[in-house]
């Protein structure tokens, strides 16, 4: 076990020296593929949505050279600081927890709404029902404080499915990702009002990387002051403009 820690802290370090030292080096850039319409796999089975849109263009921008890289949420964060990849842009929220751990570029969303989606014309207790939610989420923490009975799965559609089968009475999770599902499934209905949670989504970072952390803030904002970003969030339906 020591050594595993050992070879992960030492992988991460040269990933961010080599950076630092201004060598070339290709910037892996870790998403889940699993959350549309921020990040999916397409039909030839490469990564795409809103978040490989924006991560291309901010690449560009920065002078990168990048390579997408697909890990499952539930390791998303250890993998990172592990340096198995140098970024995660698959639709986090920054939160106080998250970045005790890691370090996030400035928010390239603003706080997205979340939602709630039942079976249509199911009478749900939202505060002491059975709630399903993707593990290590902000949905989650919000369920685990509310009063509900909170029910996590390693990845959104077994949320949806365990509302299908009868294991959960609503999920909660952002209203990007349900309002599709509700929209194209007339046994499911988004119930109740938006919730509030979140400071917004950023890339996340290992907090050695500075320097790498201000070329992609500084991508960021360019894409704020000249309209790219709204663009970018109006053709995929995020949410809010700044």
């Amino acid at each position: 076990m020591k050594k595993t820690l050992l070879t992960s802290a030492a992988l991460a370090v040269l990933a961010g020296a080599a950076f630092a030292d201004g060598h070339s080096m290709v910037v892996r850039m870790g998403t889940e593929g699993a959350y549309p319409p921020y990040n999916y796999l397409d039909d030839n089975g490469e990564v795409a949505g809103f978040e490989r849109d924006l991560g291309d263009e901010l690449c560009a921008r920065a002078e990168l050279t990048c390579e997408w890289v697909t890990n499952d949420w539930d390791s998303i964060i250890p993998n990172l600081v592990s340096g198995n990849y140098d970024t995660i842009i698959a639709g986090m929220s920054i939160t106080a927890e998250r970045d005790e751990v890691i370090d996030f570029t400035q928010n390239y969303t603003q706080p997205d709404p979340s939602a709630y989606l039942a079976m249509d014309g199911m009478d749900v207790d939202l505060m002491g029902g059975v709630i399903a939610a993707q593990a290590n989420t902000i949905q989650a923490a919000f369920i685990a404080d509310s009063g509900a009975t909170l029910l996590e799965f390693a990845t959104p559609e077994e949320t949806i499915a365990a509302v299908r089968n009868g294991e959960a009475d609503a999920v909660l999770a952002d209203r990007a990702y349900l309002q599709p599902i509700a929209d194209s499934d007339a046994e499911l209905a988004l119930i109740g009002q938006n919730v509030m949670i979140g400071g917004g989504v950023g890339m996340g970072l290992r907090e050695s990387d500075t320097e790498l952390k201000e070329k992609f803030n500084a991508a960021i904002q360019s894409m704020k002051d000249d309209g790219s970003l709204n663009a970018l969030i109006e053709k995929w339906e995020i949410g809010e403009l700044f």
